[in-house]
């Protein structure tokens, strides 16, 4: 891999050659104006390579595109300092990002052979007029003399219709389908089906997040992942959030459309995997979801009105495996849904899965799990016992009431760095394409950026002193120009106003008075924490000095976070493969003890103490230096 080094910063990094200069000098720390988002068009990436060999676009008036310059070989690289400025300033400190939590610690559970739908071959004797016994007694009785003498079997009635010819044409050898039962020595015959078909079984793990919705088709023999695939939930159309669709629920057959919505999409996202991996419904047998307690709600088709409001109770929290089929999905009659227990209202069978899914339940260290989302899920604890709350911080993290803020998709802005003095942006947006606006990471990156350089003050208010092409007075007060007209998608501004400063710093002050309402409820400080773990994709994105800096995060050495990706999903894969699994969700949902923060005094003081940057009592933020 080459190595690039950076004049006059004096960095030097390794590049792949499909990376482009720019966005290895924001990987390195190295400031290079661009305020088009990295798409080409603002020209302002100007380098001057000094050595080695690159392939792109070189500029008409000498030098290179940062952005579309790639390195063939080692190279030296020199920012041309185009203003008078503060040297010093050219290099800030490389993004810190959280430790992998499945590389640092593998995945918490390793496939063991026994899904709670598993499959077993039997060879039974042809009947005569000595052994002319009913064809389902001859397969109890198999079953009961040879591998499952001690077990107490149910019977679903479709198996009468599949039995008779399934032995004949199997030649009296068939492969059963067996469900756990919930109960110690008891199981449930689902499906029986000619010969040896072992090779054939096959299972689904979903996530289904309020905006998005993944899937997984997985091996159940051998624990593998054969393909993958994600939508967005197609219930946005009906509220970006769940509150906003339990409302739309309420109204005529809105409860059926919400129902209908999510099972259309997990029909397509099926489809798409079955068919990347040449397989059919028919070896299907388990689907394993995790949701938050209105998505699974809503996929069981339960009201949510009692949910909704105080006190909040749901219809239940605990559900018996489904029928798949029974709510609309396009499978066999015999492929049951197990959806993830819930805690509460807003504490979902996600972040159950989460918390299972990366193995909490299972170390001594004490750890604080975070989904950092419009709910704000928390969960404090270790192997012994575990407390959680919700937060509700709002969609801010996700671009919502952000005037150009969207979701994390191509075009939008995903990190920025301000250069002090000059105020001018070096941004990158997804997929390298022009700005359309800004996404989560790109706001607390935008955050952090001007509070740092000091374009912000403490109480998120812009320093009127600066005002310039940058900084200037606008519709929703005073605002920062983070692409210009010209260099954007929209062919308008994209700003980040006072406004945006004031939504994002309630919600993060939201999450923050969260963990610290937790730990003062065990009698516990952050100096106690020895693991932070980040859930969800947003995680692995989150430059945690950036995040600290704003006060979404505590102050704590940098190497004990750790992302978890989709913990949700990766919980959901782990019970799909394990009947254990799905009895450790449900063990782990109960020893949950729920805080409600909605009432809570103290909350409320935290909160309001949490309405800064980073926060009014600065002892908690040693690293963070305000700018004077």
């Amino acid at each position: 891999m080459p190595k690039v080094t950076f004049y006059p910063a004096d960095v030097t990094i390794e590049v792949a050659t499909d990376e482009n200069l720019l966005r290895s000098a924001m990987r390195a720390g190295v400031h290079i104006n661009a305020s088009c988002g990295g798409s080409g068009v603002c020209n302002k990436c100007r380098i001057i390579i000094e050595e080695g060999e690159a392939s792109g676009e070189r500029l008409p008036e000498g030098g290179w595109k940062a952005c579309d310059t790639y390195p063939v070989s080692d190279l030296t690289v020199r920012i041309p300092v185009e203003s008078e400025m503060d040297r010093g300033a050219l290099a800030r400190p490389a993004a810190t990002k959280a430790a992998s939590w499945i590389r640092s610690f593998g995945e918490a559970f390793k496939w063991d052979g026994k899904p709670a739908v598993h499959k077993m071959v039997v060879e039974l004797p042809k009947p005569s007029l000595n052994d002319s016994v009913s064809d389902l007694y001859r397969l109890r009785r198999e079953l009961a003399q040879g591998t499952l003498p001690d077990v107490s079997l149910d019977v679903d009635s479709q198996v009468l219709y599949e039995l008779p010819d399934a032995l004949r044409c199997g030649n009296w050898k068939v492969t059963v389908s067996l469900m756990e039962g919930g109960k110690p020595d008891h199981l449930r015959l689902i499906k029986v089906e000619a010969g040896d078909v072992m090779s054939e079984h096959l299972a689904l793990a979903v996530d289904i997040g309020t905006t998005t919705v993944s899937v997984q088709l997985l091996n159940l023999n051998s624990g593998e992942v054969l393909k993958e695939a994600s939508d967005y939930n197609p219930q946005v159309s009906y509220g970006e959030d769940v509150i906003s669709r339990m409302e739309f629920s309420r109204k005529g057959e809105g409860l059926k459309i919400l129902q209908q919505k999510i099972v259309e999409c997990l029909n397509s996202l099926m489809d798409e995997v079955l068919n990347g991996a040449g397989a059919n419904t028919e070896a299907l047998g388990i689907v394993s979801i995790a949701a938050n307690s209105v998505m699974t709600h809503f996929l069981m088709g339960l009201d949510t009105r009692y949910l909704r409001a105080q006190p909040y109770t749901p219809v239940a929290t605990h559900f018996p495996p489904v029928r798949a089929g029974e709510l609309g999905m396009e499978v066999p009659g015999h492929v049951r849904i197990f959806p993830a227990p819930c805690v509460a209202s807003y504490v979902g069978g996600d972040i159950v899965a989460g918390v299972v899914g990366a193995g909490l339940n299972r170390s001594p260290e004490l750890t604080l799990f975070i989904d950092i989302g419009t709910n704000g899920e928390i969960v404090l604890g270790n192997q012994d016992w575990m407390a959680c709350a919700a937060c509700s911080a709002g969609p801010a993290f996700e671009g919502g009431g952000i005037r150009h803020g969207m979701r994390a998709t191509t075009g939008a802005v995903e990190v920025v760095h301000i250069q002090p003095g000059t105020w001018e942006p070096m941004a990158l947006t997804i997929g390298g394409r022009k700005a359309k606006g800004i996404c989560g990471s790109g706001i607390i990156s935008l955050l952090a950026g001007l509070f740092t350089a000091g374009a912000l003050d403490q109480q998120g208010k812009f320093n009127r002193n600066l005002r310039g092409e940058r900084i200037r007075p606008g519709r929703d007060g005073w605002e920062y120009v983070v692409v210009e007209a010209e260099s954007s998608a929209t062919g308008q501004d994209i700003v980040f106003t006072e406004a945006d400063v004031e939504n994002l710093v309630r919600a993060k002050g939201a999450m923050f008075a969260g963990y610290l309402t937790l730990l003062e409820s065990v009698g516990m400080g952050f100096e106690d924490l020895e693991r932070v773990v980040l859930a969800g994709n947003f995680g692995s994105y989150l430059d945690l000095d950036q995040a600290i800096t704003i006060g979404l995060l505590p102050d704590i050495p940098r190497e004990r976070f750790f992302f978890a990706g989709n913990s949700s999903l990766l919980g959901a894969k782990a019970s799909a493969l394990s009947w254990q699994v799905i009895r450790e969700l449900h063990q782990v949902a109960q020893m949950m003890t729920h805080f409600d923060l909605s009432d809570n005094a103290r909350f409320m003081d935290h909160y309001v103490s949490s309405l800064f940057l980073p926060h009014t009592d600065m002892s908690l933020f040693p690293s963070v230096h305000p700018a004077p």
